[in-house]
């Protein structure tokens, strides 16, 4: 299978969204800016297959960033949110499907108290305002390369020193609102400590991806989360893991059940949504009781806790056994091994990296080889363009990868056997277009 290299049905989807969306999309990686071509617009989905407005089917590595740990259109989850329509698409008052939810996740983690939001930003920006609330202190230290949605404040870039305040990244985002964040490099565990020896007491929180995922997988080196937790416990500020992409994606537990160190707070996001917005933040009890109506640090939203998007977690979590993990993993690891093997054969250097059943490809240019990739600076030695040749070729035959190379691959329990030959049966082409790029 080879499809023709324009698709004329997206075409003018994209032209006439181009007239009334900024950019066509709403979602700046959607665009294909960095691939190339012609973006997608699916419209149906099922198991592991996607399908286009030209008709054309795909295998889907995205699952919706994440959240579809069970493919597309599900029944049990399409019945959940089936039936919780039927009965009203939102209240405004407490549910119980919320407090099911909460305590699900509750169970999962070593999190004490949950408050449901909309957004994995919301969730971010909410926990750094409770910290502040708790801390009485305004500094935020975050790790160049990890992406915590678009908060004013974590849009910003390390400058040089380990105390150099950020600078936006981002126009609309001012000095000011940035003054009060300082972006270190991820992994590096002596910037790290030299930070809080000298602010250690002006510091409200460290927000850390848990294991990252936004520069592609970039994974905690051993010990790494530990350093953060005993230094933020040291000098009284809060330790904050964004668990919004691997909660409940890395391992059942996210990835505190690979690396079990305990924060104050977490956020998360996608899985726990079932592919509906929702999210949430939590933590410690003491922590998480400071917020309204228990306590004076303002937070609410008019949807927080919408019945549909509960009932899709809820079924999504439901669906999420042991099983369904052993099954995640070995899909994972047998795809990676396919890629891998694609690329060494065209001579590719490469590079995958992986968080529990989560992983990314980094494709190199000749000579260029990393032995592990541990902070955003290695990440962005990789070949973009050997990405777009890679990329273009595998949408060519029907296998839908991430519009990036700084984004994870993800599969579902749908993808099986048959779904893995047909992307086995397309990688070797694949792999040959990258290498033809040099």
């Amino acid at each position: 299978m080879l499809y023709p290299s324009d698709a004329p049905q997206s075409a003018d989807l994209f032209a006439r969204a181009s007239e009334v969306i900024p950019g066509g999309v709403n979602s700046p990686v959607r665009a294909f800016r960095s691939v190339g071509g012609t973006p997608r617009f699916m419209t149906s989905g099922k198991g592991a297959l996607m399908t286009d407005a030209d008709g054309r089917e795909y295998v889907d590595l995205i699952c919706s960033w994440g959240p579809l740990l069970h493919g597309h259109a599900h029944p049990a989850i399409v019945e959940a949110v089936t039936k919780a329509a039927q009965k009203g698409t939102s209240f405004g008052t407490p549910t119980e499907n919320e407090v099911l939810l909460a305590e699900e996740i509750v169970a999962r983690t070593p999190a004490q108290r949950i408050r449901l939001v909309n957004s994995g930003t919301e969730a971010t920006m909410s926990a750094i305002r409770l910290a502040r609330g708790f801390t009485g202190r305004s500094l935020v230290v975050k790790f160049s390369g990890c992406y915590h949605g678009h908060v004013d404040a974590l849009l910003a870039e390390a400058g040089s020193g380990v105390a150099t305040l950020a600078i936006p990244e981002t126009r609309g985002v001012t000095a000011t609102q940035t003054a009060e964040t300082v972006v270190l490099p991820y992994n590096d565990p002596q910037a790290l400590e030299e930070l809080f020896t000298q602010r250690g007491d002006e510091i409200a929180c460290l927000i850390t991806e848990a294991a990252p995922g936004n520069m592609g997988v970039v994974p905690p080196v051993d010990g790494f989360n530990q350093l953060i937790r005993d230094l933020t416990a040291r000098h009284g500020a809060l330790m904050i893991s964004d668990e919004v992409m691997t909660g409940f994606r890395a391992s059942a537990a996210g990835w505190y059940g690979i690396d079990p160190v305990e924060a104050d707070l977490y956020t998360f996001g996608k899985v726990m949504g079932g592919g509906l917005p929702a999210a949430a933040f939590g933590g410690r009890a003491d922590v998480m009781d400071l917020l309204a109506p228990a306590g004076p640090v303002y937070q609410a939203g008019t949807l927080s806790g919408n019945p549909l998007a509960t009932a899709a977690g809820l079924a999504n979590l439901t669906l999420s056994t042991p099983e369904a993990y052993e099954k995640l993993a070995t899909t994972s690891t047998t795809l990676q091994g396919m890629t891998a093997a694609a690329l060494y054969n065209a001579g590719v250097p490469h590079r995958i990296q992986t968080a529990g059943t989560m992983f990314s490809v980094f494709l190199f240019a000749d000579g260029v080889e990393l032995a592990q990739v541990t902070d955003y600076a290695a990440a962005r030695t990789q070949s973009a363009a050997r990405f777009a040749a890679f990329f273009t070729e595998l949408l060519a035959r029907g296998i839908y990868l991430p519009p990036s190379g700084f984004e994870c691959w993800f599969v579902s329990t749908a993808h099986d056997e048959q779904i893995l030959d047909r992307i086995d049966e397309a990688l070797p082409y694949a792999a040959g277009a990258a290498a033809a790029v040099g």
